[in-house]
Protein backbone atom coordinates (compact mmCIF):
# COMPACT_ATOMS: atom_id res chain seq x y z
CA UNK A 1 0.00 0.00 0.00
CA UNK A 2 1.44 3.27 -0.71
CA UNK A 3 2.15 5.57 1.72
CA UNK A 4 -0.60 7.95 0.42
CA UNK A 5 -3.20 5.82 0.97
CA UNK A 6 -2.41 4.65 3.88
CA UNK A 7 -2.18 8.07 4.80
CA UNK A 8 -5.93 8.93 3.79
CA UNK A 9 -7.43 5.88 5.56
CA UNK A 10 -5.47 6.28 8.83
CA UNK A 11 -6.34 10.22 9.03
CA UNK A 12 -9.52 9.49 8.32
CA UNK A 13 -9.97 6.56 11.00
CA UNK A 14 -8.48 9.66 13.69
CA UNK A 15 -11.07 11.66 12.98
CA UNK A 16 -13.45 10.40 15.77
CA UNK A 17 -11.02 11.63 18.44
CA UNK A 18 -11.37 15.30 19.41
CA UNK A 19 -8.98 14.85 22.57
CA UNK A 20 -6.90 17.49 20.06
CA UNK A 21 -5.29 19.78 22.41
CA UNK A 22 -3.45 22.85 22.08
CA UNK A 23 -0.03 23.09 23.43
CA UNK A 24 0.32 24.96 26.93
CA UNK A 25 4.04 23.40 26.73
CA UNK A 26 6.89 25.70 27.20
CA UNK A 27 9.25 23.08 25.30
CA UNK A 28 11.68 25.72 22.94
CA UNK A 29 13.77 25.51 20.21
CA UNK A 30 17.67 24.69 20.26
CA UNK A 31 20.33 25.00 18.47
CA UNK A 32 20.39 22.77 15.55
CA UNK A 33 16.87 21.94 16.45
CA UNK A 34 13.66 22.34 14.34
CA UNK A 35 9.95 23.34 15.94
CA UNK A 36 8.96 25.57 18.77
CA UNK A 37 6.15 23.93 21.34
CA UNK A 38 5.16 27.66 22.55
CA UNK A 39 3.16 28.14 25.66
CA UNK A 40 0.43 30.44 23.92
CA UNK A 41 -0.87 27.51 22.22
CA UNK A 42 -1.10 26.13 18.42
CA UNK A 43 -2.45 27.96 15.79
CA UNK A 44 -5.58 25.89 14.91
CA UNK A 45 -7.38 25.73 11.51
CA UNK A 46 -10.58 24.15 11.49
CA UNK A 47 -12.06 21.73 8.81
CA UNK A 48 -15.85 22.36 7.85
CA UNK A 49 -16.77 19.59 10.25
CA UNK A 50 -15.34 21.61 13.27
CA UNK A 51 -12.38 19.27 14.32
CA UNK A 52 -9.10 20.89 14.56
CA UNK A 53 -6.64 20.15 11.66
CA UNK A 54 -3.53 21.98 12.89
CA UNK A 55 -1.75 18.73 13.77
CA UNK A 56 -0.82 16.33 11.70
CA UNK A 57 -3.56 13.68 13.38
CA UNK A 58 -3.80 9.89 12.53
CA UNK A 59 -3.51 6.51 13.86
CA UNK A 60 -0.28 4.44 13.70
CA UNK A 61 -2.82 1.63 12.40
CA UNK A 62 -6.73 1.23 12.31
CA UNK A 63 -6.48 -2.64 13.17
CA UNK A 64 -7.04 -3.54 16.80
CA UNK A 65 -7.15 -6.72 19.15
CA UNK A 66 -10.16 -4.74 20.65
CA UNK A 67 -14.02 -4.86 19.45
CA UNK A 68 -15.26 -1.73 21.12
CA UNK A 69 -19.11 -1.65 19.63
CA UNK A 70 -19.14 2.16 19.08
CA UNK A 71 -15.76 1.97 17.57
CA UNK A 72 -15.40 2.21 13.39
CA UNK A 73 -11.95 0.37 13.98
CA UNK A 74 -13.10 -2.48 15.50
CA UNK A 75 -11.93 -6.06 15.06
CA UNK A 76 -15.00 -7.20 13.87
CA UNK A 77 -15.58 -3.98 11.20
CA UNK A 78 -15.03 -4.78 7.54
CA UNK A 79 -12.89 -1.62 6.75
CA UNK A 80 -9.64 -1.28 5.33
CA UNK A 81 -7.13 -1.48 7.36
CA UNK A 82 -3.46 0.06 7.24
CA UNK A 83 -0.62 0.59 9.30
CA UNK A 84 2.15 3.11 9.29
CA UNK A 85 6.08 2.41 10.32
CA UNK A 86 7.91 4.40 12.70
CA UNK A 87 10.03 5.86 9.92
CA UNK A 88 6.84 6.95 7.68
CA UNK A 89 5.20 9.37 10.59
CA UNK A 90 9.09 10.13 11.68
CA UNK A 91 9.08 11.33 7.96
CA UNK A 92 5.78 12.42 6.79
CA UNK A 93 5.73 14.68 10.34
CA UNK A 94 9.21 16.12 9.72
CA UNK A 95 8.25 16.78 5.50
CA UNK A 96 4.65 18.73 7.24
CA UNK A 97 6.44 20.44 9.56
CA UNK A 98 8.81 21.77 7.09
CA UNK A 99 6.11 22.66 4.78
CA UNK A 100 4.11 24.67 7.25
CA UNK A 101 1.69 22.11 6.95
CA UNK A 102 1.01 21.59 10.67
CA UNK A 103 2.15 22.55 13.93
CA UNK A 104 2.87 19.58 15.73
CA UNK A 105 1.89 15.38 15.97
CA UNK A 106 -1.44 14.02 17.34
CA UNK A 107 -0.74 10.45 17.26
CA UNK A 108 -3.37 7.36 18.05
CA UNK A 109 -3.86 4.04 17.61
CA UNK A 110 -5.25 0.89 17.63
CA UNK A 111 -4.03 -1.81 19.71
CA UNK A 112 -1.77 -3.63 18.24
CA UNK A 113 -0.99 -7.25 20.12
CA UNK A 114 -0.79 -5.61 23.27
CA UNK A 115 -0.82 -2.25 25.45
CA UNK A 116 2.78 -2.47 25.90
CA UNK A 117 3.89 -3.59 22.74
CA UNK A 118 1.62 -0.35 20.94
CA UNK A 119 3.33 2.26 23.33
CA UNK A 120 6.90 0.81 22.79
CA UNK A 121 5.78 1.97 19.34
CA UNK A 122 5.09 5.35 20.63
CA UNK A 123 8.40 5.68 21.83
CA UNK A 124 10.05 5.13 19.52
CA UNK A 125 8.52 8.03 17.39
CA UNK A 126 8.49 10.33 20.21
CA UNK A 127 12.00 9.50 20.87
CA UNK A 128 13.12 9.67 17.02
CA UNK A 129 11.49 12.88 16.80
CA UNK A 130 13.24 14.18 19.78
CA UNK A 131 16.53 12.88 19.44
CA UNK A 132 17.61 11.99 16.04
CA UNK A 133 15.64 14.54 14.26
CA UNK A 134 15.95 17.08 16.82
CA UNK A 135 11.99 18.01 16.47
CA UNK A 136 11.07 20.42 19.12
CA UNK A 137 7.47 21.36 18.34
CA UNK A 138 4.29 19.86 20.23
CA UNK A 139 3.89 15.98 20.39
CA UNK A 140 0.28 15.12 21.62
CA UNK A 141 0.49 11.15 22.48
CA UNK A 142 -2.10 8.56 23.75
CA UNK A 143 -1.68 6.75 27.22
CA UNK A 144 -3.13 3.47 26.82
CA UNK A 145 -4.83 1.97 29.56
CA UNK A 146 -3.06 -1.69 30.26
CA UNK A 147 0.43 0.37 29.61
CA UNK A 148 2.92 -0.36 32.12
CA UNK A 149 3.78 2.49 33.99
CA UNK A 150 7.32 2.26 33.05
CA UNK A 151 6.97 2.68 29.07
CA UNK A 152 4.16 5.53 30.45
CA UNK A 153 7.09 7.41 32.57
CA UNK A 154 9.91 7.43 29.43
CA UNK A 155 6.99 8.32 26.83
CA UNK A 156 6.12 10.94 29.01
CA UNK A 157 9.31 12.36 29.04
CA UNK A 158 9.27 12.92 25.00
CA UNK A 159 5.37 14.40 24.75
CA UNK A 160 3.78 17.24 25.62
CA UNK A 161 0.49 16.04 26.59
CA UNK A 162 -1.00 12.94 26.98
CA UNK A 163 -4.69 11.57 26.78
CA UNK A 164 -6.60 8.66 28.03
CA UNK A 165 -10.05 8.04 26.69
CA UNK A 166 -12.43 6.68 29.00
CA UNK A 167 -14.70 7.17 26.14
CA UNK A 168 -17.84 5.56 28.17
CA UNK A 169 -19.04 7.44 31.41
CA UNK A 170 -20.05 4.18 33.50
CA UNK A 171 -18.89 0.40 34.58
CA UNK A 172 -22.07 -0.43 33.03
CA UNK A 173 -21.57 1.12 29.92
CA UNK A 174 -18.12 -0.31 29.36
CA UNK A 175 -19.36 -3.94 30.37
CA UNK A 176 -21.67 -3.61 27.48
CA UNK A 177 -19.72 -2.12 24.56
CA UNK A 178 -16.57 -2.13 25.56
CA UNK A 179 -15.78 -5.72 27.48
CA UNK A 180 -12.48 -6.01 27.01
CA UNK A 181 -11.95 -2.28 28.87
CA UNK A 182 -12.21 -1.63 32.02
CA UNK A 183 -12.67 1.55 34.50
CA UNK A 184 -9.62 0.56 36.57
CA UNK A 185 -7.32 0.23 33.77
CA UNK A 186 -8.48 3.25 31.94
CA UNK A 187 -8.19 5.37 35.26
CA UNK A 188 -4.35 3.60 36.21
CA UNK A 189 -2.80 5.74 33.68
CA UNK A 190 -4.45 8.72 34.76
CA UNK A 191 -4.02 8.42 38.03
CA UNK A 192 -0.02 7.99 37.41
CA UNK A 193 0.33 10.97 34.93
CA UNK A 194 -1.32 13.25 37.76
CA UNK A 195 0.79 11.75 40.71
CA UNK A 196 3.98 12.25 38.83
CA UNK A 197 2.98 16.06 37.24
CA UNK A 198 2.18 16.97 41.33
CA UNK A 199 6.09 14.92 42.17
CA UNK A 200 7.35 17.48 39.45
CA UNK A 201 5.39 20.69 41.01
CA UNK A 202 6.62 20.03 44.24
CA UNK A 203 10.01 19.48 42.90
CA UNK A 204 9.76 23.16 41.53
CA UNK A 205 8.68 24.47 44.92
CA UNK A 206 11.64 23.21 46.49
CA UNK A 207 14.04 24.73 43.27
CA UNK A 208 14.79 21.78 42.21
CA UNK A 209 14.62 21.51 38.06
CA UNK A 210 12.49 18.13 37.71
CA UNK A 211 13.05 16.39 34.51
CA UNK A 212 10.34 17.04 31.61
CA UNK A 213 7.00 15.26 31.70
CA UNK A 214 3.93 16.12 29.73
CA UNK A 215 4.29 20.00 30.42
CA UNK A 216 0.60 20.21 28.85
CA UNK A 217 -0.94 17.91 31.29
CA UNK A 218 -3.63 15.12 30.48
CA UNK A 219 -6.86 14.90 28.46
CA UNK A 220 -9.68 12.67 28.33
CA UNK A 221 -12.64 12.11 25.79
CA UNK A 222 -16.42 10.52 26.71
CA UNK A 223 -18.62 9.61 24.00
CA UNK A 224 -22.12 11.05 24.44
CA UNK A 225 -25.03 9.66 23.03
CA UNK A 226 -23.27 5.72 22.50
CA UNK A 227 -25.15 4.53 25.84
CA UNK A 228 -27.69 5.72 28.22
CA UNK A 229 -26.02 7.87 31.06
CA UNK A 230 -28.13 10.62 31.92
CA UNK A 231 -26.22 14.26 31.48
CA UNK A 232 -25.73 14.52 35.08
CA UNK A 233 -24.05 11.44 35.32
CA UNK A 234 -21.59 12.60 32.48
CA UNK A 235 -21.03 15.78 34.34
CA UNK A 236 -20.74 14.53 37.78
CA UNK A 237 -18.16 12.00 36.21
CA UNK A 238 -16.24 15.21 34.33
CA UNK A 239 -16.03 17.04 37.74
CA UNK A 240 -14.87 14.34 39.64
CA UNK A 241 -12.14 13.80 36.62
CA UNK A 242 -11.34 17.41 37.02
CA UNK A 243 -10.54 16.99 40.94
CA UNK A 244 -9.27 13.77 41.07
CA UNK A 245 -6.82 13.69 38.38
CA UNK A 246 -6.35 17.34 37.57
CA UNK A 247 -7.22 17.29 33.91
CA UNK A 248 -6.47 19.89 31.64
CA UNK A 249 -9.84 19.05 29.59
CA UNK A 250 -12.58 17.01 29.34
CA UNK A 251 -13.86 16.21 25.16
CA UNK A 252 -17.26 15.77 24.68
CA UNK A 253 -17.94 13.84 21.19
CA UNK A 254 -21.55 13.12 19.84
CA UNK A 255 -22.00 9.61 18.97
CA UNK A 256 -21.75 9.31 14.88
CA UNK A 257 -24.00 6.41 13.79
CA UNK A 258 -21.24 4.87 11.14
CA UNK A 259 -21.71 1.57 12.03
CA UNK A 260 -24.63 -0.50 14.13
CA UNK A 261 -24.34 -2.60 16.93
CA UNK A 262 -27.00 -4.83 19.26
CA UNK A 263 -26.55 -2.33 21.91
CA UNK A 264 -25.99 0.93 20.02
CA UNK A 265 -29.18 3.42 19.74
CA UNK A 266 -31.04 3.83 16.05
CA UNK A 267 -30.51 7.72 16.01
CA UNK A 268 -31.14 9.69 12.56
CA UNK A 269 -27.88 12.08 13.35
CA UNK A 270 -25.08 12.48 16.28
CA UNK A 271 -26.44 15.06 19.36
CA UNK A 272 -24.46 17.47 18.43
CA UNK A 273 -26.55 19.58 20.70
CA UNK A 274 -26.47 18.04 23.19
CA UNK A 275 -22.61 17.95 23.42
CA UNK A 276 -22.69 21.56 23.17
CA UNK A 277 -24.43 21.63 26.51
CA UNK A 278 -22.07 19.45 28.17
CA UNK A 279 -19.03 21.85 26.94
CA UNK A 280 -21.23 24.85 28.02
CA UNK A 281 -21.51 23.11 31.76
CA UNK A 282 -17.97 21.87 31.57
CA UNK A 283 -17.12 25.54 31.15
CA UNK A 284 -19.43 26.92 33.98
CA UNK A 285 -17.48 24.83 36.11
CA UNK A 286 -13.49 25.75 35.21
CA UNK A 287 -14.26 29.20 34.92
CA UNK A 288 -17.94 30.23 36.37
CA UNK A 289 -17.48 28.54 39.78
CA UNK A 290 -20.60 26.38 39.42
CA UNK A 291 -20.68 22.46 40.17
CA UNK A 292 -22.72 19.64 38.75
CA UNK A 293 -25.29 19.72 41.46
CA UNK A 294 -26.14 23.12 40.53
CA UNK A 295 -26.55 22.53 36.72
CA UNK A 296 -28.31 19.51 37.20
CA UNK A 297 -29.91 18.38 39.97
CA UNK A 298 -31.45 15.27 40.42
CA UNK A 299 -34.72 16.78 39.45
CA UNK A 300 -33.54 17.65 36.22
CA UNK A 301 -30.92 15.24 34.60
CA UNK A 302 -30.92 16.33 31.03
CA UNK A 303 -30.13 19.70 29.68
CA UNK A 304 -32.99 21.45 27.99
CA UNK A 305 -31.51 21.85 24.23
CA UNK A 306 -33.47 25.36 23.48
CA UNK A 307 -31.81 27.13 27.10
CA UNK A 308 -28.12 26.94 27.93
CA UNK A 309 -26.67 25.50 31.26
CA UNK A 310 -26.32 28.92 32.76
CA UNK A 311 -29.81 30.34 31.64
CA UNK A 312 -31.51 27.04 33.09
CA UNK A 313 -30.03 27.58 36.46
CA UNK A 314 -30.99 30.96 36.26
CA UNK A 315 -34.74 29.92 35.61
CA UNK A 316 -35.12 27.82 38.74
CA UNK A 317 -33.29 30.39 40.95
CA UNK A 318 -36.01 33.71 40.26
CA UNK A 319 -35.61 33.97 43.90
CA UNK A 320 -31.40 35.24 43.79
CA UNK A 321 -32.64 37.51 40.95
CA UNK A 322 -32.71 40.29 39.70
CA UNK A 323 -29.37 41.85 40.50
CA UNK A 324 -27.98 45.74 41.27
CA UNK A 325 -25.43 45.23 38.99
CA UNK A 326 -23.86 48.52 40.82
CA UNK A 327 -23.83 46.35 43.77
CA UNK A 328 -23.50 42.90 43.17
CA UNK A 329 -20.22 40.47 43.65
CA UNK A 330 -17.94 39.70 41.17
CA UNK A 331 -18.92 36.13 41.94
CA UNK A 332 -22.72 36.88 41.66
CA UNK A 333 -22.34 39.03 38.34
CA UNK A 334 -20.46 35.87 36.74
CA UNK A 335 -23.88 33.78 37.16
CA UNK A 336 -26.15 36.17 35.21
CA UNK A 337 -27.25 35.03 31.97
CA UNK A 338 -25.63 37.35 29.05
CA UNK A 339 -22.24 38.20 31.14
CA UNK A 340 -19.03 36.53 30.47
CA UNK A 341 -16.04 36.57 32.81
CA UNK A 342 -14.26 39.47 30.68
CA UNK A 343 -17.86 41.65 30.73
CA UNK A 344 -17.55 40.82 34.71
CA UNK A 345 -14.34 42.05 34.94
CA UNK A 346 -15.18 45.49 33.52
CA UNK A 347 -18.20 46.16 35.46
CA UNK A 348 -16.67 45.59 38.63
CA UNK A 349 -13.43 48.53 37.46
CA UNK A 350 -15.68 50.29 36.07
CA UNK A 351 -18.02 51.01 38.72
CA UNK A 352 -14.96 52.37 40.85
CA UNK A 353 -15.53 55.48 38.93
CA UNK A 354 -19.55 55.34 39.45
CA UNK A 355 -22.77 54.20 38.86
CA UNK A 356 -23.09 52.40 35.52
CA UNK A 357 -26.03 53.09 33.42
CA UNK A 358 -27.99 50.50 30.96
CA UNK A 359 -25.67 52.60 28.15
CA UNK A 360 -22.79 51.99 29.46
CA UNK A 361 -23.58 48.39 30.20
CA UNK A 362 -24.70 48.07 26.50
CA UNK A 363 -20.57 49.30 25.97
CA UNK A 364 -18.92 46.39 28.57
CA UNK A 365 -19.74 43.80 26.23
CA UNK A 366 -22.51 41.91 28.10
CA UNK A 367 -25.53 40.47 26.03
CA UNK A 368 -28.02 42.90 27.69
CA UNK A 369 -31.46 41.03 25.65
CA UNK A 370 -30.07 38.54 28.05
CA UNK A 371 -28.90 40.11 31.04
CA UNK A 372 -31.48 42.65 31.82
CA UNK A 373 -33.61 40.14 32.87
CA UNK A 374 -31.53 39.44 35.89
CA UNK A 375 -30.45 42.70 36.55
CA UNK A 376 -31.72 46.06 37.91
CA UNK A 377 -29.87 49.54 36.97
CA UNK A 378 -29.63 52.32 39.29
CA UNK A 379 -32.35 50.26 40.80
CA UNK A 380 -34.90 50.30 37.80
CA UNK A 381 -35.25 46.55 35.84
CA UNK A 382 -35.34 46.58 32.23
CA UNK A 383 -36.80 42.82 31.94
CA UNK A 384 -39.94 40.57 31.97
CA UNK A 385 -42.43 40.03 29.81
CA UNK A 386 -43.72 37.58 27.34
CA UNK A 387 -40.12 37.73 25.64
CA UNK A 388 -37.85 36.40 28.54
CA UNK A 389 -37.47 32.70 27.33
CA UNK A 390 -37.22 33.70 23.78
CA UNK A 391 -34.25 36.51 24.74
CA UNK A 392 -32.39 33.61 26.36
CA UNK A 393 -32.73 31.19 23.80
CA UNK A 394 -29.24 31.81 21.44
CA UNK A 395 -29.83 32.13 17.39
CA UNK A 396 -27.49 29.30 17.22
CA UNK A 397 -29.76 27.02 19.07
CA UNK A 398 -33.07 27.97 16.98
CA UNK A 399 -31.26 27.43 13.67
CA UNK A 400 -30.01 23.67 15.58
CA UNK A 401 -33.72 23.39 16.73
CA UNK A 402 -34.77 24.11 13.25
CA UNK A 403 -32.26 21.63 11.91
CA UNK A 404 -33.44 19.04 14.11
CA UNK A 405 -36.62 19.28 12.89
CA UNK A 406 -35.88 18.57 9.46
CA UNK A 407 -34.69 14.68 11.02
CA UNK A 408 -37.63 13.86 13.11
CA UNK A 409 -39.14 10.33 12.61
CA UNK A 410 -35.85 9.58 10.04
CA UNK A 411 -33.63 6.45 11.42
Amino acid sequence: MELEEKLAILADAAKYDVSCSSSGSRRRNTPGGTGNASWAGICHSWAADGRCISLLKILMTNACIYDCEYCVNRRSHDTPRAMLSVEEIVRVTMAFYRRNYIEGLFLSSGIIRSPDYTTELFLQVARTLRERERFNGYIHMKAIPGTDARLLEQLGRYADRMSVNMELPSERSLRLLAPQKSRQAILSPMKFIHDRLTEAEEEKRARRKPAPFVPAGQTTQLIVGASGESDRQILRLTEGLYRAVGLKRVYYSAYVPVIRGAHLPVIARPPLLRENRLYQADWLIRKYQFTAEELLPETAPDFDLELDPKACWALRHRELFPVEVNRAPYEMLLRVPGIGVQSAIRIVKLRRYGWLSADSLRRVGLVWKRARHFLTVKGRYYGGGPSLRNDLVSVKTQRAMREMSLFEGQV
